[in-house]
């Protein structure tokens, strides 16, 4: 098995403070992530003026554009978050959800790139972003093949390096729809790595797709699942997380490989049970 490349999603679980955003990405780092993830948007590129101005009480004020700009770090935030992450040797990335955040994030020179999942069918969006030829995780949720098939055609005809990560966009989702045998069919469908992207409330499911060979794991974290936000509830805390990575290196262990064979540390066990062997 290949090593899985493992992405906390720290997304907008920060609550726009930028000291959670830091203990979110120690919580990564000591327990083992990869990658750190963010969301970027540009508000007025991303909500018409009558969404902004329709109500919704939240702890920055009673507007919906109040909420928006609360959640939202600008380039003071991004350049501690840079700085930050360089310091403690661990990779960051954002998915940017429209073209003014592609440009903003491009001044960070990022490894990777994101395609949320409710930008899959953005075409114009997708071209952008594969126009950079940068490593690129493709989320799928809300999607069906044909959906799955416009976005690879585009990363193929700029030669952009992808992977595709199954999703089911739920929050949290429950077991009986995550459909991990999916992950299969896309490797077989698109003859890529496949990830997966998962926003179910235990461990179990993350585990599974590992045995199943996805090439990519990425998990919302947080710091308490109660804290506001419509993320955190299918959100790993610390231990959960912890749980995750740790099972996951030891799934190539536990696999091993396919002979059979008598170890030296059963002969022992051998010599004392097979009782007629010893007469």
């Amino acid at each position: 098995m290949k090593k899985i490349f493992t992405i906390a999603e720290i997304g907008i679980n920060h609550n726009g403070d930028i000291d959670i955003a830091k203990k979110l990405i120690d919580m990564a780092k000591s327990c083992g992530c990869d990658a750190v993830k963010f969301q970027k948007r540009d508000i007025k590129s991303v909500y018409t003026e009558k969404e902004l101005n329709t109500d919704r009480e939240s702890p920055w004020g009673k507007k919906f554009i109040d909420q928006k700009l609360g959640l939202e770090f600008e380039k003071k935030e991004y350049d501690t978050i840079n700085e930050y992450c360089k310091k403690l040797d661990i990779i960051w990335f954002a998915s940017a959800w429209d073209e003014k955040s592609i440009d903003f994030l491009d001044q960070y020179n990022l490894k990777y790139n994101k395609v949320a999942s409710a930008l899959i069918t953005k075409l114009d969006f997708i071209e952008k972003i594969a126009q950079q030829k940068k490593y690129t995780f493709i989320s799928t949720g809300m999607s069906n093949y044909e959906n799955i098939d416009k976005a690879v055609e585009i990363f193929q005809k700029n030669s952009c390096p992808f992977e595709i990560m199954h999703c089911v966009s739920t929050y949290p989702c429950p077991d009986e729809i995550l459909n991990l045998n999916i992950i299969n069919r896309l490797k077989e469908r698109y003859g890529c790595d496949v990830g997966y992207s998962g926003h179910e409330a235990s461990v179990v499911p993350s585990i599974v797709a590992a045995t199943l060979g996805v090439s990519s794991l990425e998990r919302h974290i947080t710091l308490d699942r109660s804290m506001y936000g419509s993320d955190q509830s299918a959100s790993l805390e610390e231990p959960g997380l912890k749980n995750l990575i740790n099972a996951i290196k030891k799934i190539p262990i536990v696999i091993g490989k396919e002979d059979k064979k008598i170890f030296q540390e059963e002969t022992a066990v051998a010599k004392k049970l097979r009782y007629w062997e010893n007469n």
